[in-house]
Formats: C-alpha cells, sequence, structure tokens
C-alpha cells in the first residue's frame, strides 16, 4: 500500500475536521465560563497594551 492511502477505518488526514467552537452551544452559562476563563488573557492584553502607551 502506498503511504499516501489510508485505510477505510482511519479518517483522511485531509477531511474537515469538526469545528470545537462551534460545537457547543452559546448558552449564557458556556459565555459566562468561557468570559470567566479569559480573564488573565484579558489583563494581560491591558498591559501590553499600557506599556505602549507610554
Amino acid at each position: 500500500m502506498e503511504p499516501t492511502e489510508h485505510t477505510p477505518d482511519q479518517p483522511s488526514p485531509r477531511a474537515p475536521q469538526p469545528n470545537q467552537i462551534l460545537a457547543v452551544p452559546a448558552t449564557v452559562e458556556n459565555c459566562r465560563t468561557d468570559y470567566h476563563a479569559g480573564a488573565d488573557v484579558r489583563q494581560t492584553m491591558a498591559q501590553q497594551d499600557a506599556k505602549g502607551r507610554h
């Protein structure tokens, strides 16, 4: 078998993969959890933005 071929039990590496962001419903609770999980990222961005303004 050629190295570029795939067996039927293995998905093709070129096959589209499911989008994990779209797989999660946009409920209020999921949005709240996501917002709180990104607090450190927003804080880092604010610090970097403040440094750039000096």
